[in-house]
């Protein structure tokens, strides 16, 4: 069989020592690292056009019948601590035959690279293997057990009652794969299947196929996730860091340290075209006879705490030199912040009887940066006995940067 390990006896041992090209083919070098001793099993990732991401080790068939064929390359078996990493390879395309299906049961079998070291295992034998460990017949055929210093390939479904004529094993749903990738340590690690795997070491990178990914200890973050990058939609819940970004559904957010917010919020607007009256002269945030709701703008604070307000409306009084004014109560969580004035100040303005157009803008400052609030509409009235109009309300809150 044309399986070779690397460092597995001595030239001066009698079973014959390692070969020059042992050595030039075996995988040599420090891999990825999973404790002091132990290295992370798996193939050697490449293809020879560089489309596939593994080609090694592949098992398939090609033929009705019991024998399928194991692809030629390379990889790290890992035994005990003591014995350590053993590299291999596998020079040739080699068959495996699968003995014949239980009369009744189906069974399931392993395909492992196994690596035997008679210094290790006593088991008399030292050489590299590819082996087929025989799954029990059952009527839910499970794997058996990976042995020690082995690399699981795939399994394979034997049905009941299979052989040669019968039709031996359907190899196109029969092979489930159970291939995983190794790499030199500080190589990034191409994800092929294990997706939950636990990472080696904090700072480890892995290629998930769509994003590079970064072991933090913990868990496996997408790359763009890490320090400055915009993690992509639906890859954090939860920010990593404060000042971290994300795009939520177009929107760009940035993690404050205990939940997330508008990165640049944007102007907030809310308008209302249906009429009412204030005869109020102390603030009041209700108008009498219009069925439109109070006009409130809900906003995001900027970082830098400062926005601009603006107010409007169409209005007249009931009166001769009668006046109405418009303002907001600043709000959050539905207590009141800021509000109304108690002078002319942050207020547009409408006197006497004839329909006037008026706005204003004005600043406020001191707000917690990322915190949402609410600019609520506010009126009054020069008298009890003014029966002020205001038409067409509006309410429109700027970001200050």
């Amino acid at each position: 069989m044309p399986v070779r390990s690397a460092w597995l006896v001595n030239r001066t041992d009698a079973e014959s020592g390692q070969s020059r090209t042992d050595t030039r083919l075996a995988p040599l070098g420090t891999m990825t690292p999973t404790s002091g001793l132990a290295s992370r099993g798996g193939i050697v990732p490449g293809s020879p056009d560089g489309k596939s991401l593994m080609s090694g080790l592949y098992v398939f068939g090609t033929t009705a019948g019991m024998t399928a064929t194991i692809a030629p390359g390379r990889a790290v078996v890992q035994g005990s601590e003591a014995a350590g990493a053993y590299p291999v390879v596998l020079t040739d395309y080699t068959a495996l035959t699968f003995a014949d299906g239980d009369a009744n049961n189906p069974r399931t079998d392993l395909v492992v690279l196994r690596v035997y070291d008679a210094q290790f295992d006593n088991t008399g034998r030292t050489e590299a293997v590819l082996e087929i460990v025989q799954g029990a017949p059952e009527a839910t055929p499970r794997a058996p057990q990976t042995p020690p210093a082995s690399l699981p390939l795939a399994t394979v479904l034997v049905p009941a009652g299979a052989s040669v004529g019968t039709g031996g094993v359907n190899w196109t749903s029969a092979v489930t794969e159970l291939r995983t990738t190794t790499v030199a340590v500080g190589g990034i690690l191409p994800l092929y299947g294990g997706a939950a795997e636990q990472g080696a070491y904090p700072g480890q990178y892995r290629d998930s196929g769509s994003q590079l990914q970064r072991w933090d200890g913990t868990r496996w973050l997408g790359y763009p996730a890490q320090l400055g990058g915009i993690a992509p939609a639906g890859q954090l819940a939860t920010g990593t860091y404060t000042g971290q970004y994300r795009d939520n559904a177009g929107r760009l957010e940035r993690w404050n340290g205990t939940a997330w917010t508008l990165a640049a919020p944007s102007p907030s607007f809310s308008y209302n075209n249906d009429g009412g009256f204030c005869k109020a002269t102390a603030w009041t945030e209700a108008l009498t006879d219009t069925n439109g709701p109070t006009v409130t703008t809900t906003f995001t604070a900027p970082s830098s705490g400062k926005i601009l307000v603006t107010v409007g409306y169409q209005g007249r009084s009931s009166v001769d030199g009668g006046w109405g004014r418009m303002t907001v109560n600043l709000r959050k969580d539905g207590a009141l912040i800021l509000g109304a004035p108690t002078d002319e100040t942050r207020c547009a303005t409408t006197t006497g009887r004839d329909m006037q157009s008026v706005s204003t803008t004005f600043q406020i400052t001191g707000l917690v940066a990322g915190a949402t609030y609410a600019a609520v509409s506010a009126y009054c009235a020069s008298a009890t006995t003014n029966s002020h109009w205001f038409d067409n309300r509006f309410v429109r809150v700027d970001p200050v940067f």
